[in-house]
């Protein structure tokens, strides 16, 4: 359980928080806020300095019904983040979300990004295998019934924790075929769930365990967690929280979080416990 990030060792024995950094105009909780290099770097150093391990840096939104932007698009929102990752926090380890081999490719090998998270594990763009296969960095894999766009309308499964295991033994082995080794599971909470399949993802999150690879949770102020409250993204912290303390009892690695103070002292908490 550990992963190499631009050379440095994550022990993810120790669960670790990934904060989000979304330079979007349209993400569902913070779209638009972090829109110019003065904001961002802000930002980024406001995520740092308050634990994160690692810094998530998405151009376009995933929320469903969001209609992707092209390439060129998405690259030109990334680049002040990716100049503030080079220049600025060259020591720090970032993850880039995007499903665009060329995109990931150009923040790696350019930019100094040290992970690539890949909402669409690949099925996106069918080059992003390779492209990780010559990077050499870790890779997030996350699980999406559909698109964005598509994924809320009527998702269906015999039986989603099943499901969803199979998906990734069936990526796993393609990339283990390839070389690729350091790869991160997502279950993909809200991307093509109901919000009870996301509840019994959540009760059966120890069963990813058979897969023996890093398990990354990301609910932070989901609908999964407002609708059930009848409240909003903005009024879900609380129940993100508690979603975190039963996903890290559950055996989670990483915490993909927007609130990064409350979830490092979650780890601390639950880290205690265990003890």
């Amino acid at each position: 359980m550990y992963i190499n990030c631009k050379g440095k060792l994550l022990d993810l024995n120790t669960p670790k928080i990934m904060g989000i950094l979304n330079v979007t105009p349209d993400s569902f909780f913070d779209g638009g806020r972090y829109t110019d290099q003065e904001k961002i770097y802000n930002r980024i150093k406001k995520l740092f300095d308050e634990g994160a391990d690692i810094v998530d840096i998405g151009a376009f939104s995933s929320r469903p019904g969001a209609d992707l932007p092209d390439e060129e698009t998405e690259w030109n929102r990334l680049l002040p983040a990716l100049e503030l990752v080079k220049n600025e926090f060259s020591d720090k380890c970032f993850s880039l979300d995007t499903f665009r081999s060329k995109i990931a490719y150009r923040a790696v090998a350019d930019y100094g990004v040290g992970i690539i998270n890949d909402i669409s594990a690949g099925n996106l763009d069918p080059q992003m295998f390779a492209t990780i296969k010559d990077l050499q960095v870790p890779y997030v894999i996350m699980h999406m019934q559909g698109t964005p766009a598509t994924m809320q309308q009527n998702p269906q499964y015999d039986d989603v924790t099943l499901d969803v295991i199979k998906f990734f033994s069936e990526k796993l082995a393609r990339l283990h075929e390839l070389g690729v080794n350091d790869v991160i599971v997502d279950p993909g909470f809200g991307f093509g769930k109901t919000l009870e399949q996301n509840y019994e993802l959540l009760a059966n999150l120890d069963k990813f365990k058979i897969l023996e690879h890093p398990l990354l949770v990301g609910v932070s102020r989901k609908s999964m967690i407002y609708k059930l409250l009848d409240s909003t993204p903005q009024e879900a912290l609380n129940g993100t929280t508690a979603v975190h303390t039963i996903a890290l009892l559950k055996g989670a690695n990483i915490l993909r979080v927007h609130d990064v103070k409350e979830a490092v002292e979650t780890v601390k908490i639950v880290e205690m416990l265990k003890k």
